[in-house]
């Protein structure tokens, strides 16, 4: 099973122009102390101090992030083995609500998280809880990307997707029009719950935007899916876990994760939607009380390198740098030659207040929507 959070993105395409990087020399460890509250690595000193700081702590503690989310084993492992930092990764199956609920019920313990991975509506609704911090790359993450003070910032993207096992469905369903055949009675399951899950949330939006409805207005996905289930073709509680299983055959959820799930059946198709082509980010954020600062800081600038940006990239991901990186020549050829195909076509994306809209939207309407009440 799969964390679940929500997360929606601003307009900017996941291929867009972003700036020049801007690089950080190494500092002297005697400013290390400042690294505490640092709102970027030259304001303690610079790498050198950042990662002597960090080092000391020791520790860092992570939320929410499985293995096979985005390449996160890996970036785990990597990240720990080059500084010698021992990682805790807590609630690999939660969601961006129970990193916000853990930041806020464990404030003040060693345990509570050092660093979130969020939806971005749970970080603007949030920005008392998070500490403001620019990477070093802070220029290539376009303006609209990230908050103006760094209290969040996007790291990786994808599109909705329609994943299929063709072992079990005869004819895989390429558009949302065709999940409503009676074919596919029992077989269709989104990841989670769209009042706290992010793939859920996305989904139900690219439902919408399908059938006639826009970022102003979710409540045709909404309805969509309530039909759907109506005619029993919506099967609740989907996951990876249920549609490895076979329970649900047929899994919404974001392209570059869909791959895991072909990794244990081979048989297992993903196609983005013909009829809707919604596509998000999610957002990097510090707890303004974590209780290992300076590794907290460290762990981003090394998602926001290079190497860190691959590793995501590795993961079928889209990094936020991936435009900047290409034009440099530092994206990875083999891995980005292995991205799921984007859609033809200028990405848009709702506002944050549409977003917000939505959401609301969504918690009024979903429960009694799907049961028919």
């Amino acid at each position: 099973m799969f964390v679940n959070k929500l997360k929606v993105s601003v307009a900017a395409g996941l291929l867009s122009s972003t700036l020049v990087g801007v690089s950080l020399s190494g500092g002297s460890a005697s400013a290390a102390t400042s690294c505490n509250t640092a709102a970027s690595a030259a304001a303690c000193g610079g790498m050198t101090a950042l990662i002597a700081a960090a080092k000391k702590e020791g520790v860092l503690n992570v939320i929410t992030l499985p293995d096979n989310w985005a390449n996160y084993g890996a970036i785990i492992k990597d990240f720990s083995k080059k500084y010698g930092i021992k990682i805790n990764s807590e609630n690999p199956d939660g969601s961006s609500q129970d990193e916000i609920n853990a930041v806020e019920q464990d404030k003040g313990r060693s345990s509570a998280p050092d660093v979130l991975d969020v939806g971005t509506s749970y970080a603007t609704s949030n920005l008392g809880l998070l500490a403001p911090y620019k990477v070093a790359t802070w220029s290539d993450i376009p303006a609209a990307l990230k908050d103006p003070k760094g209290r969040w910032f996007d790291d990786y993207g994808g599109y909705v997707s329609i994943g299929c096992n063709t072992k079990v469905v005869t004819t895989c369903p390429t558009s949302f029009a065709q999940l409503t055949s009676p074919q596919y009675k029992n077989e269709v399951g989104i990841n989670g719950d769209p009042t706290e899950a992010s793939a859920a949330f996305s989904a139900v939006f690219a439902a919408s935007l399908s059938n006639g409805g826009s970022f102003s207005n979710i409540q045709p996905g909404i309805q969509f899916f309530a039909t759907l289930n109506k005619d029993g073709n919506y099967v609740p509680g989907g996951s990876a876990a249920t549609a490895e299983s076979g329970t649900t055959p047929i899994l919404i959820w974001w392209d570059y994760l869909q791959d895991s799930i072909k990794q244990a059946l081979p048989t297992w198709t993903v196609n983005i939607p013909t009829d809707a082509s919604y596509a998000a980010y999610y957002s990097q954020a510090i707890n303004a009380t974590a209780p290992h600062p300076a590794a907290a800081r460290l762990w981003e600038e090394f998602l926001y390198s290079t190497e860190g940006q691959n590793l995501w990239l590795q993961g079928n991901a889209r990094p936020v740098e991936l435009p900047t990186m290409i034009k440099a020549g530092t994206a990875n050829k083999t891995w980005l030659a292995e991205l799921p195909p984007a859609p033809a076509g200028t990405v848009t994306y709702p506002t944050l207040a549409q977003l917000a809209t939505a959401k609301n939207t969504v918690a009024a309407n979903w429960a009694s929507a799907i049961s028919g009440s």
